[in-house]
């Protein structure tokens, strides 16, 4: 285990996994976003030691047998983003989102309340809003 105090996402990035974006290091950006037992969290300000025995998952696990998932296939075919540095982030909250239980279908305010953590500097969110809602319609 890293040293208590380090930080996940600085420990993720020693390991090679370059998803895991430097931004704000205060958790306002969500360029860090991992999936700690599946619920999205911003890994700046989350320390490496509270992660053992937790399952961390990091954009780099998403695809599986070198295809991506159905949310990275989505954002990919949606032109959503566009210098791709919030990609990640995104993807994995997107991931975070439609993996929850329900009843109803995501309604755009429960989307934007979920990806509120993610800032975008390039586009205008309704694009990535339409992307989470073709990602719940085709999964």
């Amino acid at each position: 285990m890293p040293h208590q105090a380090r930080r996940s996402r600085n420990y993720s990035r020693e390991q090679g996994l370059l998803s895991v974006k430097q931004g704000c290091c205060v958790g306002e950006c969500g360029a860090c976003t991992v999936l700690v037992d599946g619920t999205a969290i911003d890994s700046c300000l989350y320390l490496a030691a509270w992660a053992e025995g937790k399952e961390i998952r990091t954009l780099e696990g998403e695809a599986k047998g070198g295809k991506l998932s159905h949310v990275q296939q989505a954002y990919a075919k949606s032109g959503a983003v566009q210098c791709g540095f919030c990609t990640p982030g995104l993807i994995m909250a997107t991931t975070a989102m439609l993996a929850k239980p329900r009843e109803k279908p995501l309604t755009i305010m429960e989307i934007r309340r979920g990806l509120a953590g993610n800032l975008c500097r390039c586009t205008g969110y309704q694009m990535i809003v339409n992307t989470v809602l073709d990602c719940e319609k085709t999964k």
